[in-house]
């Protein structure tokens, strides 16, 4: 059976095209069955609808209180019987209820290396702060806000001149290389959630895995893909 992968976006859903280009590529080993999001008017359902995907909005504003919202719009999800679901740019905390009961089978892209600098303005605060080295995380999704186990990271240097904009655009398609080989790792079966944290091939990662300049994913003296 195919690997069904489902995608949250709350924007343009560049992440998500990624994925999609990378299926259509024969990149990435999945199907991707559905876009989902939280703003009708959301680009990305457009991008969606163009590669032939179900598109699925739910306004919040129909819903009594966001942890209704969260269950509706997720038993929307639970229809396609995904095996993954990947938050990339969606803009929700979800109710803890909610991501309980997809532990293991939920991630969200990050852009920061977590766990520093979760929540909003990432780019912003890591120029604050003038640290040398900025970044993305993909991690598997908590109640906690960012504050899941994080999978993968890749790494950008922060140059003299740079602004929260240019930043921005750097690390954008860095994003997208990271997740497109996070779910690579993920459908493929090499990584998983286990009881005490990130596993590769069965055994627990000491730290997050780290995507280098061949595209692959390298930790604990393993290349993945």
């Amino acid at each position: 059976m195919p690997y069904s992968v489902i995608v949250f976006a709350s924007g343009r859903g560049s992440n998500f095209a990624a994925l999609a280009q990378a299926a259509r590529d024969g990149a990435l080993p999945i199907r991707l069955d559905a876009l989902l999001s939280d703003k009708p008017d959301a680009p990305a359902l457009t991008l969606a609808r163009d590669a032939g995907i179900a598109a699925i909005a739910l306004a919040p504003r129909d819903f009594p209180d966001r942890a209704s919202f969260d269950r509706a719009i997720f038993a929307r999800a639970a229809e396609f019987a995904p095996d993954l679901i990947v938050l990339a740019g969606y803009l929700r905390v979800i109710d803890a209820g909610v991501v309980e009961a997809w532990r293991g089978r939920i991630i969200n892209i990050h852009p920061s290396l977590l766990p520093k600098y979760p929540g909003l303005h990432t780019h912003r605060r890591v120029l604050a702060a003038g640290d040398a080295e900025h970044g993305a995380s993909v991690h598997f999704v908590t109640a906690e806000l960012d504050g899941g186990p994080v999978i993968a990271q890749i790494h950008l240097a922060v140059v003299p001149g740079d602004t929260p904009e240019s930043l921005a655009a750097r690390l954008l398609p860095l994003e997208h290389r990271l997740l497109v080989a996070t779910v690579d790792a993920l459908a493929r079966g090499r990584v998983a959630l286990g009881a005490d944290g990130i596993e590769l091939d069965g055994r627990r990662l000491p730290a997050p895995l780290r995507l280098g300049a061949d595209g692959r994913l390298h930790g604990a003296g393993a290349a993945v893909g």
